[in-house]
Parts: structure tokens; sequence; C-alpha cells
């Protein structure tokens, strides 16, 4: 599609995209995530992650007198399982001009944004009706009486995008957290292997889709993405496997005393600067994690294979908190040093539910939420 202004009053426009032009990758590529009273780092790799959602991502931006002041991305993919499968939008990379988000220029043009149109509705509220209506997209075959799920991934620190998704009608659903997996030195196990092969990567897909029936959001998208699909074998049957995808953050804070920590003593460590440099914080994202049950031990060995192979010492992965794969790789003794040291605070599911009613939504409130590493790439 090509770009389209929707919305404009007295020098504010809103326009949608179906690519990530210019004023779009600036103002992504020099975006800080996160939250003041939380991490807050720097995607290193964006033009390759959104090209890799193909024709199914759209950009919505505010414009002020023909220049970007913000943007965020619209992901279309099918989720989950059975009652659980819904065709659904994920929200990210939430962007704000610097000086848009400073306090003082805040309050003044909320208060523009806020101000009544000539119409109904004020300028604010037409905006965020866009994040509750996934036909204003312009995604193929997606109607405005279809039933669909909006959602969002948002750190539990980060008020304002709490506010914003509040104000488009989310509800928080689960809470996910941060596990990491760090060696000095990465030694290779002989029974883990990269998947090569289509037939492979079929059966694997099989057996994902079987391990995660239970989840809400779970799609096999990206779940390949790389080529970087390791699988541990015992006898010739798969008893693990996980996506190793290369990731570069920089890193400007994390909070408390292990944050302070991290950001300070760890570098100048010869030991631990390995793990983690704040300035270049090289890492491997896991995602799309399988594992049989009774055979969890094997992950760290599995995750120690993957670190080796792609040449780094530390890997994260997000989980559903009251999962019990969250459960059992919390309490390993074998993530190494960085998960021991780490005190994330938990990430918040939020969902906009559209056409569904009260009883279709329940079980998401009940199910695990399936955390996909890739959008956190």
């Amino acid at each position: 599609m090509q770009e389209q202004r929707i919305i404009t009053h007295e020098g504010l426009e809103v326009r949608i995209s179906a690519t990530a032009n210019e004023d779009i990758l600036s103002i992504l590529n020099q975006a800080v995530q996160g939250s003041e009273r939380g991490m807050r780092f720097r995607l290193q790799n964006i033009p390759a992650r959104i090209e890799a959602y193909e024709d199914q991502i759209r950009f919505v931006s505010l414009y002020k007198k023909n220049r970007i002041a913000g943007t965020v991305g619209s992901c279309y993919r099918m989720t989950g399982q059975g009652k659980l499968e819904y065709p659904s939008c994920y929200l990210r990379y939430l962007a704000f001009q610097t000086a848009y988000r400073s306090e003082s220029d805040r309050k003044k043009r909320t208060k523009e944004i806020i101000k009544p149109d000539t119409g109904d509705m004020s300028f604010k509220e037409r905006t965020l009706e866009i994040f509750s209506k996934p036909h204003l997209l312009g995604f193929r075959n997606v109607k405005e009486t279809d039933k669909h799920i909006m959602y969002a991934f948002i750190e539990s620190m980060n008020e304002r995008s709490k506010h914003l998704v509040h104000q488009a009608g989310y509800e928080y659903i689960r809470s996910f957290l941060t596990v990491a997996f760090s060696r000095f030195n990465p030694k290779p196990d002989s029974r883990v292997v990269k998947l090569n092969s289509v037939a492979e990567k079929k059966v694997m897909e099989t057996q994902l889709k079987d391990f995660y029936r239970d989840y809400s959001f779970f799609n096999t998208d990206h779940c390949f993405y790389g080529d970087n699909y390791y699988v541990l074998k015992e006898g010739g049957e798969i008893i693990a496997g996980v996506n190793a995808l290369p990731s570069v953050y920089k890193i400007y804070d994390i909070p408390g005393v292990w944050g302070w920590v991290m950001m300070n003593v760890l570098p100048k460590s010869p030991y631990y600067k390995k793990l983690f440099h704040p300035d270049e914080f090289r890492h491997l994202i896991f995602d799309a994690l399988y594992c049989q049950k009774g055979c969890e031990e094997v992950l760290p060995d599995l995750f120690e294979t993957a670190c080796y192979m792609e040449g780094f010492n530390t890997g994260l992965l997000w989980l559903d908190d009251h999962s019990e794969l969250y459960d059992t790789l919390r309490t390993s003794m074998r993530m190494g040093a960085i998960n021991r040291i780490l005190n994330a605070k938990p990430g918040l599911v939020y969902a906009r539910f559209v056409n569904m009613t009260d009883q279709e939504k329940e079980c998401f409130y009940d199910a695990p939420a399936y955390i996909s590493g890739f959008d956190f790439s």
C-alpha cells in the first residue's frame, strides 16, 4: 500500500505506511527503548528485522508540520491454536522524537492533540481508534466485523506506554520475565546439531506446535529465521531445540543495585566483560524453545553449544512467569552468572479483543502467553 494520510488536524497528520521510509528509520534508529525507571537500551539491527516482516507490517506515524514526531509498528500474524487461534496484530517499535518526549514540549503538544476537532471526536481519540480497529491498517483480508486481537509487550515500569494502551482499550492479561544464560568459555556438546533441511524443519515445526498448543499468541512465522535452529538429539530423537538469533543492544541504564554493578563493574572485569558490556551488548536471543517434558536438564547444554557455535557468551529469552518452563529454568543452577545477577522487572502483556465475547476472552487470562524472542531482537 502507498502511504496514506488518514487523519489531519491543524498541522497534525497521522499516516499509515507499509514500508519504513527514511523518516521512520531515522526515528527508530535513534529511539531508546524502555522507561526512565526501567532498563533503557537501543536496538542495533532494526532494518533487517523490519524486512523479515515482509508485507505483514504497517507503521502508524504522527507528523507535525510535515516532520515526523512519532511512530509505532503493527505486525500481522495468525496466533494460537484451537480456542486460542485468532488473527492478531502485535504492536512494536514505539518511538518518539527526543524533543517530543521532553516534559515541557510533551505538555504543550498534549494540549494541541486533545483539543477538540470540528467533528464529534478529538484528534487523540481518532488516532487511538486505529489501535482498536485493525481493518484501518490495510492488511489483506482483515475486515471490520472480523474477530481480532491486538496485543503488545510493555515493561511494567513504562507508565507512558501503559497509559497509552489503556486509553486505546487494551487489557492487562499476563506477565513475563527475562531469563539469561551465560558462559565465560562455552563448549560444544556432540549431541547438538543445526537443522538444515526443509524436511527436518517441518518435523520441528510440528513438534513446536504441539509443545505450545495451550499457549496464546504462539506462531511459527519466525521460528527458523536466520537458519540458526539448534537441536539436541538422543538416540536420533530431538529432545530439545532453540533458534539462536544474534543481536546487539546498546544499554543506557539498568535499574537497581545489581543494575549499577552490571553497568559499572562488570565491563571492567576481564572475565565478566565477556558476558556483558553496555556499549555493545552482544548476545543471542533464544526463540522458539522446545523441550520434551522431563528433559529440561539438557537445556543449558543446548544453549551453551549454540553460544559456542555462534561465537557468543550470553543469551536471553523471555517466558511467561506462570509457565512450567519458566519455573524450571528459574530454579536451574546451570544458567550462569548473568542470570544470578539479573533482577529484571516483569514485562506485561496487554491485549485489545475486537468483536470477541467475554467467554472467548476469558481463556487468554488463563493460558500462558508465548513471548516471541524475534520480536525483541
